[in-house]
Order: C-alpha cells, then sequence, then structure tokens
C-alpha cells in the first residue's frame, strides 16, 4: 500500500510499505478521508516535535513514521479479542497513544500521559495511508447520517470542546479567540454551544473572517488594521472572561493575556513551534490565569453527537480534497503559502 513517512523538515514522501497485519486485539481500518491537522503543519515545517528521533516508548518506533491523526474509514479487519466493532463498521479513531500506568493515566487524565503520543506522529502507522491498524479502543462507530469527511473532522472538533470545556467559560460569558484556522473556528463554535454571550476573533485572513461571523462569532478584528488589545476592550469594556490563544505566535499569547478582564483567563491551545516570553505581571498585577491545554480526553462520543445533531458545523471548514500523492504541493505547500485554505482533506484510496 502507499503511505505518507515523514522523514526531516519539508521531506515527506509517498512511499510503498506493507499492509499492517490483523493483530489480536486490533481493528484495521481502510482510511476513506484525513485532515492535514495545524500539528501536521508543524511537524513539516519545523518537527520534529511529536515525532519520535528515538525509539518512542510505546511503539519503539522512531522517524521516518507516517502521519495522519485525523481520519475515519471503514474497518476491513478485526483481530482476536475484538467484539465492539465488526468488518463493515463505519468509524473515526482517537489517536491518543497512552501507557496506561502513569501517574496522570491512573488518575483518568490519559491526553497527559508521562510516555504520550499518537497514531500518525508517534509510530504505529497512520491516516494517510491506504489501511491502518489502531487498537480497539481507540475506534468510535459513526452514526448513519454521518459523512467519512465529517468523521474525519471529530478529531479536531474534540480538540476545541476540550479546550472549552476546560476553561472557565460560563453560560452568559465572553470570550475572544486569536486565530480563525481550522481549532479556532471549532473554538468559536464550542464557545457558542457552551452559551458564550459574546464571541470575539482576531484573524488576518478575510475569508477566515469571514468564515467565523458564519459559524457563531459576534464580531472580527483584523490585528494588522487595528489594535487587538484596544480593539477587544472596546468591545468589551474591561476585558473578556476568557481568551482562547490558537495561533503558536508569541505576540498573540501577550495580546491574549491583555484581551481578558481582571482575573479572566487565557487558555493557550496552540502547540508551538519554538520557546515564547510573556510578561509575568501582566497576570500577576490583575490576577489572571494563564492554562495550557492538550489535545483531549473523554469525548469523541460527545462530539460525534454534536456534529451528527448540527450544533458543530463542520463541512463549512473543509475547503479543499485531495488524494495522497497530491499531499505535498497541494496539501502542506498549499497550506504553508495561503491562509484562504482552512482544512484540506487527502484521500489515501488507490
Amino acid at each position: 500500500m502507499k503511505a505518507a513517512f515523514w522523514h526531516n523538515i519539508r521531506d515527506v514522501r509517498i512511499e510503498e510499505t506493507p499492509e499492517p497485519p490483523v493483530r489480536p486485539g486490533m481493528v484495521n481500518i481502510r482510511v476513506e478521508w484525513c485532515g492535514i491537522c495545524g500539528t501536521d503543519l508543524h511537524e513539516y515545517l519545523a518537527g520534529p516535535i511529536f515525532i519520535p528521533d528515538q525509539p518512542h516508548p510505546l511503539t519503539n518506533e522512531r522517524a521516518p513514521v507516517i502521519l495522519g491523526h485525523e481520519f475515519a474509514g471503514e474497518v476491513v479487519a478485526v483481530g482476536p479479542g475484538v467484539s465492539k466493532v465488526e468488518v463493515g463498521d463505519r468509524v473515526t479513531v482517537e489517536p491518543i497513544l497512552a501507557c496506561g500506568t502513569c501517574l496522570p493515566c491512573r488518575q483518568g487524565l490519559y491526553n497527559v500521559c508521562d510516555e504520550l503520543g499518537f497514531h500518525g506522529l508517534s509510530g504505529g502507522g497512520g491516516g494517510f495511508s491506504e489501511i491502518t491498524s489502531v487498537k480497539e479502543s481507540m475506534v468510535h462507530q459513526l452514526p448513519d447520517g454521518m459523512t467519512y469527511e465529517q468523521g474525519a473532522m471529530v478529531e479536531p472538533a474534540a480538540v476545541a470542546v476540550h479546550a472549552v470545556r476546560q476553561s472557565r467559560l460560563k453560560a452568559g460569558d465572553t470570550c475572544v479567540v486569536y486565530g480563525a484556522g481550522p481549532i479556532g473556528l471549532l473554538v468559536i463554535q464550542a464557545a457558542r454551544a457552551a452559551g458564550a454571550s459574546r464571541i470575539i476573533a482576531v484573524e488576518i485572513s478575510e475569508a477566515r473572517q469571514r468564515t467565523a461571523l458564519a459559524l457563531g462569532a459576534h464580531h472580527v478584528i483584523h490585528p494588522l488594521k487595528d489594535n487587538a488589545i484596544e480593539a477587544v476592550h472596546r468591545l468589551v469594556p474591561g476585558g473578556v472572561d476568557v481568551s482562547f490563544e490558537v495561533t503558536g505566535i508569541e505576540v498573540c499569547l501577550n495580546d491574549a493575556i491583555r484581551s481578558t478582564k481582571t482575573d479572566g483567563q487565557t487558555v493557550i491551545v496552540s502547540i508551538w513551534e519554538k520557546p515564547a516570553s510573556i510578561a509575568p505581571n501582566t497576570l500577576v498585577l490583575k490576577e489572571r490565569e494563564l492554562k495550557g491545554v492538550l489535545a483531549y480526553r473523554n469525548i469523541f462520543p460527545a462530539v460525534i453527537s454534536l456534529i451528527s445533531e448540527g450544533r458543530l458545523r463542520v463541512d463549512e471548514l473543509i475547503t479543499k480534497k485531495i488524494r495522497l500523492d497530491r499531499l505535498v504541493p497541494d496539501g502542506f505547500e498549499e497550506l504553508v503559502g495561503s491562509k484562504e485554505q482552512i482544512k484540506i482533506l487527502v484521500s489515501p484510496k488507490p
């Protein structure tokens, strides 16, 4: 079969590799659609970040590894001991790899496992391949009315819903979302579903600004045309209750902090390519809180329901579909060069 292997920065290759065997407790899936994640783009431009340069403790693999962790497909084989799914089922995959024995895992916080990995980043296969194999526990069935494209959007939607759930945002609160890429647009929708009374988006792309307004933002700010902090405080005197940083850019992080009210909260959702500096007194002097969130936990069934019920509109985020052999020029390089694209889905089918 064909699969996309990460070898190095800007070195992703479509290569022939054996199909995974059918092993006990494992489910083999023919991938229908797999999304290009911002994390994939970070790895493409600045990796390795999650990609292991030494054998990963949970997969014993190191680069080159198969990419792709936002995917849905059809079950084509199940190993001995599998009882939850059967051949022909339509599924999406929660791609977290966790040890199950460290303190965070024992506390139920498997998304911050001490040996955390991701299927599609840490070895063991990935969604940018014709067939991939995962543990039965990672598989979630799709309802009949959900498309495979929507199934591939469950993983990024879970990131956004988890971020809002872990924040202090309550019904009636105000918030600002820095960055209206795929995750930022999903955070806007999750905040609206949670009852936010006013949602502000900060984004430079006019196409993404329009999408933000269409999906629930009440206001958009162009930070190159207006001072974002001042604009937020004009819209919400004193500052918003919660800000979400979804850019991975240092100036946006600092602006997000200063956009919150006294005793407000900033939630960092993005993955960072390099360290960033903040002014601690912007937190201390206003008793603001800075919180990080990573991925998701115990949330896929709820997210699948939100999408199937239309409360998270994911179809409008899909701006392009490509074949696997065009992953680099029409996928990664397109996203590097254009902010007009939001979510690009890839079909590995031959």
